[in-house]
């Protein structure tokens, strides 16, 4: 079996020099079903967060993740955020069609607030800690992180939180049983062929 790290969406995040904030996201291709990006987010810094190469990521310690770089070098990091502002007037105006107008939401008027999403490379997804979880015949949970083959970065379970359907302190569902990852996770099999899958152990602590 290849080697593997597991990584837990909300889990610390340190560089060479300290730490750098939170993991918030994983950004998966979802054809490869690889891992490209990490997204970390200072504490008490939102909108200030990053998109982290996987080269970058050299594992877990005690529940940590642990990038090689420093804080310089994670600053000079693409945003993870991009903010743009919705349509702010409902009439044409100085020769603009309606849509085309866009108003900071201060100066008035019919504007609505600008609307934040998630930075991610063309033809991939973010996965976040909370995402739905979906069986063949309903909702089976939500995400709890990811694990990852050292070489290569290809997710190879999915890791659902705890305190989900059946009281089992982890489920790990398998990439094989996995259709399609885009705003949720959807599964080939049922919410019983989950509850049949083999525990396997995963060290929270190394990588």
């Amino acid at each position: 079996m290849a080697e593997t790290t597991q990584f837990t969406i909300g889990a610390e995040v340190r560089g060479t020099d300290g730490a750098l904030g939170e993991l918030t996201r994983v950004v998966v291709n979802p054809i490869s079903k690889t891992v490209t990006h990490f997204l970390v987010e200072p504490k008490h810094r939102q909108g200030l967060g990053r998109l982290v190469p996987l080269d970058l990521v050299e594992g877990t310690s005690g529940g940590e993740v642990r990038l090689h770089c420093t804080k310089g070098d994670f600053d000079r990091l693409d945003f993870a955020e991009e903010t743009s502002f919705m349509p702010g007037v409902d009439e044409a105006y100085a020769g603009y069609e309606p849509g085309e107008v866009y108003a900071w939401p201060y100066f008035g008027g019919n504007a609505s607030v600008p609307v934040t999403s998630v930075a991610v490379p063309v033809g991939e997804v973010s996965v976040r800690r909370g995402d739905p979880v979906h069986a063949t015949d309903g909702d089976i949970g939500k995400v709890e992180g990811l694990v990852v083959e050292s070489k290569g970065h290809h997710v190879s379970h999915v890791l659902l939180q705890e305190g989900h359907l059946w009281g089992r302190r982890e489920v790990a569902i398998p990439i094989e049983a996995i259709s399609t990852v885009d705003s949720g996770i959807r599964l080939k099999i049922t919410k019983q062929e989950v509850q049949n899958l083999p525990r396997i152990d995963l060290d929270r602590s190394s990588s």
